[in-house]
């Protein structure tokens, strides 16, 4: 391959350990339980550690009152499935939440146990506010990445 390929591929190999460094810095502040079985998929399981879908999760609650399948359904779409939470991993989110006082939970009908809607608290908000802080830089590089990938891949299309 000629010279101008090799600098393309030294550049992506360098953006690529550049992200992954840069997110190696970011130490999430409560570890969130990792994806097991064969389905792990390792690009979902790092959003996860970094506290993207904590993130997620407090921003759309933050937007107004919201409840866990509605929660699922907004964040696999914004994703476009990369990011699937499914209910084993939601609503113990939602519960742990809720535990450290960042959301609180009411039953639509108390009577039946209907569905729960989830608004944030005070702490709650100071926390949405520090995750949009903390988890930018790793989003942030995972972009570069993709668009590096892209770059490489299909050129100047």
């Amino acid at each position: 391959m000629g010279r101008a390929s090799e600098s393309k591929r030294d550049r992506s190999r360098e953006a690529a350990s550049n992200a992954i460094a840069q997110a190696g810095d970011l130490a999430p502040a409560r570890p969130e339980a990792a994806p097991r079985g064969r389905g792990s998929d390792p690009f979902s399981g790092e959003l996860r550690r970094r506290r993207v879908l904590p993130l997620l999760v407090l921003h759309l609650i933050e937007a107004g009152p919201s409840y866990g399948n509605q929660m699922m359904e907004r964040i696999a779409r914004m994703t476009e499935g990369v990011l699937s939470v499914n209910p084993n991993t939601m609503y113990p989110l939602l519960r742990r939440l809720e535990e450290d006082g960042l959301i609180e939970g009411q039953w639509e009908h108390p009577e039946r146990r209907t569905r729960r809607f989830y608004s944030l608290t005070d702490d709650g908000r100071a926390e949405y506010a520090r995750l949009v802080t903390e988890v930018r830089p790793f989003l942030e590089s995972v972009q570069r990445s993709i668009e590096e990938i892209v770059e490489e891949v299909y050129g100047g299309e």
